[in-house]
């Protein structure tokens, strides 16, 4: 799950009276299409399976637990359990690891990329410029607790977008206008991606809005996707390691909000 950026579920039994499949502590791991271990089997084991991924659609983040009788007395759905003992399983979210793509590791980037890169989560740096991406100005990221990945591409480095997981976070601060300009307009049209920040100011947003309006087929409701200009308002400072401070510290208040936890 981790691996592919897939939410999940715990589900773990915690308490067993009379006789049970499994004992206390029996695991399994849900998604929203496979599982991995067994709690028992039969209607507990389905029923649990059917919360859990209850709960994965739902974006649940709260732990909860579930009391099973097994007795051809008590209701079921997948079948009877007659055991004769009573189960209590836990059920605990699995968030899925989040996934940040910057667009740009210049001065800003490069900073924010050796904050990010202390978090669990999963970044991608791109940039065209492959100087920017070479062994040695990357040799800070070296111990990360992320998943880097570098995508050194010299043309067209939006089609980066297309390879991103559903949700994936995407942070836009190249050297060059019109590449900023160029990823924008294909993310907003990559379906599944989560929200697009936009560094710069409001004259270069003004910019870019007016001709995505005319020219990009899009409406007002699209580029709400959009943040710009990005960073937690009210922190002063041009110096590179400031805005990344402001830029990180926005993005990881974000990210635990959607998730729950801290990433």
């Amino acid at each position: 799950m981790r691996e592919h950026g897939e939410a999940g579920v715990l589900v773990t039994v915690v308490d067993v009276h009379g006789h049970a499949p499994r004992a206390a502590g029996a695991k399994m791991a849900v998604s929203s299409g496979s599982t991995w271990g067994s709690v028992g089997g039969g209607n507990l084991e389905s029923v649990a399976v059917d919360r859990a991924r209850e709960m994965v659609d739902a974006g649940d983040t709260q732990v909860r637990t579930v009391t099973f009788d097994l007795s051809d007395k008590a209701s079921y759905q997948h079948g009877v359990q007659c055991c004769g003992g009573r189960v209590t399983v836990l059920l605990e979210p699995l968030p899925a690891r989040p996934v940040v793509a910057v667009f740009g590791v210049g001065h800003v980037g490069l900073e924010l990329a050796r904050i990010l890169a202390r978090h669990d989560l999963r970044l991608h740096l791109v940039d065209s410029r492959p100087e920017q991406l070479d062994d040695a100005r990357l040799a800070p990221l070296s111990d990360a607790e992320a998943v880097v990945e570098i995508h050194r591409v010299p043309v067209l480095p939006e089609l980066v977008l297309g390879g991103l997981p559903a949700g994936a976070r995407v942070l836009v601060m190249t050297h060059d206008h019109a590449e900023d300009y160029a990823v924008v307009d294909a993310a907003l049209r990559t379906p599944g991606l989560g929200p697009i920040g936009l560094i710069g100011s409001s004259a270069k947003w003004a910019r870019f809005r007016r001709r995505l309006l005319a020219e990009g087929g899009f409406d007002e409701s699209d580029l709400e996707r959009v943040n710009t200009p990005i960073g937690l308002p009210g922190v002063e400072g041009k110096e590179p390691a400031v805005i990344a401070v402001s830029v990180a510290a926005a993005l990881l208040q974000d990210l635990r909000l959607v998730s729950g936890v801290a990433p």
